[in-house]
């Protein structure tokens, strides 16, 4: 962003142009990339092994457990205002808790509930976790689509640290051993910047995977971008009627009843003769029905049921990672029935999926820690060394600020002979990434029109 002479000649160049880089992008997304650690690293906790709404308590099991029917009593009779049930989830285990959702009272509440004896062991009002609080600053820093988007450019510019560092770090004569081993005999800011290069180095592929299965939830990339030619085609379920609605409208506050690949499919609707008889003819669909149903498929283990909300909507039973029903992404199952005839209007698996919804079921129960306690663990060690670097990089630029009030970027190469393949770079991730683009053109629209006829802008931002 300024005219500076770049040191010696014999210095490569590029390796300047990309610190520089570097080096404004980490001023916007170091914060970012602060807050989605901390908060990431609390809704992992609190999602795969401390439940706030009761999912994981323990019960004793007994030879016979009460019917469906019966637990969704004891949960409306613990909450005397509420009028209906909007959800039924089944226990992890035959020692574990069943979840109703009641509806209808002055707040709609989550019941854990022994299915042997119906006893409520917690009860906990929908919407108010801890959880579901970092997961909405995780999201869009609670301020909505304007937090979406700043969190989206944050981790397109991620992308932008993790290949600028990766070239920075890049040996060029001198060895391996500096890109992947620390040099802990180093002193002051010559060890802060090994141990920064080293760990960045060793978490980069994880860097670029957390960044990009992020962004499929975001609004521009995943929204409009992605998910849009990747969501499961309802065209496939034959001559069945569509909602208007998709299937984002089924997902509550927190965990996601219905997978990434199904969030833009249109809904089926009830009320056609369409569909698959599975049922015998005449059966009243309600709980008990769908649970049977569940487990006659062969769905074992937690899996979630709701009912439908108006005169068209439908009977849904789904079992899924996002959920965090199990610790396979191939688990993904949804299924979907007429409310009137008991009929199949759509049932959708894991094999169901094209290539990129395939990758992306994997690649986001990967970043959620849901397969298995290595992922967790894992995952929590990730999250530490992110901050880490973070504050690595923060200490590297403090022990070599200026006096004054300058940014003391890295300098810029007057004259860069390797320009063509930082355009290169720079041109791919645009493609890819729509938003990295618009920011990347904005910046130096600022620059040329802004900062180069500002001295003093050209004076700080040096």
């Amino acid at each position: 962003m300024t005219d500076k002479t770049p040191p010696a000649q014999g210095i490569n160049k590029l390796y300047f142009a990309a610190w520089r880089w570097h080096f404004y992008a980490g001023l916007y997304v170091i914060p970012f990339l602060l807050m989605l650690a901390i908060t990431g690293f609390f809704m992992l906790i609190l999602s795969t092994y401390w439940s706030e709404t009761g999912d994981r308590l323990t019960v004793v099991p007994a030879a016979q457990s009460l019917s469906v029917a019966d637990q969704i009593k004891a949960a409306l009779a613990a909450n005397p205002d509420a009028t209906a049930v909007s959800e039924y989830i089944t226990p992890y285990s035959a020692d574990t808790v069943a979840r109703v959702t009641v509806t209808g009272g002055a707040q709609d509440m989550i019941v854990a509930i022994n299915p042997y004896t119906g006893e409520v062991l917690r009860q906990t009002a929908d919407g108010t976790t801890w959880y579901l609080w970092f997961e909405k600053i995780h999201g869009d820093l609670l301020i909505g689509r304007t937090g979406d988007i700043m969190i989206e450019i944050a981790a397109g510019l991620g992308l932008v640290m993790v290949v600028t560092g990766l070239y920075m770090v890049w040996p060029r004569g001198s060895g391996w051993s500096a890109m992947f081993i620390p040099n802990l005999a180093a002193k002051g800011r010559a060890w802060w910047k090994s141990l920064h290069q080293v760990v960045g180095t060793w978490t980069s592929l994880l860097l670029v995977g957390f960044f990009v299965t992020g962004m499929a939830w975001a609004s521009i990339w995943g929204e409009a971008y992605v998910q849009a030619w990747a969501t499961f085609p309802a065209q496939k379920w034959d001559a069945v009627p569509l909602s208007d609605q998709t299937h984002i409208s089924l997902n509550g506050d927190g965990a996601k009843q219905v997978p990434w690949a199904l969030e833009q499919t249109p809904l089926p609707l009830s009320g056609s003769a369409a569909g698959v008889q599975v049922l015998p003819e005449g059966t009243v669909l309600d709980y008990a029905a769908m649970v049977d149903l569940g487990r006659k498929i062969g769905l074992a283990g937690r899996f979630h049921i709701t009912a439908p909300t108006d005169d068209t909507g439908v009977w849904t039973l789904s079992q899924n990672t996002m959920s965090y029903d199990g610790s396979s992404p191939t688990m993904d199952r949804t299924l979907h029935m007429d409310q009137y005839t008991g009929k199949v209007l759509a049932d959708v698996r894991y094999g169901d999926y094209g290539l990129a919804a395939k990758a992306m079921a994997v690649g986001i129960s990967l970043h959620e820690g849901q397969i298995g306690l290595w992922n967790f663990l894992l995952n929590l060690v990730f999250l530490v060394l992110v901050v880490f670097i973070c504050v690595s990089g923060l200490v590297m630029w403090w022990r070599r600020r200026p006096k004054d009030l300058r940014l003391a970027a890295p300098p810029k190469p007057s004259d860069l002979g390797l320009w063509k393949g930082a355009v290169t770079i720079a041109v791919v991730l645009s493609i890819a990434f729509p938003l990295i683009g618009a920011v990347l053109v904005g910046v130096l629209a600022l620059d040329v029109l802004v900062i180069q006829n500002s001295p003093a802008l050209k004076r700080v931002l040096s």
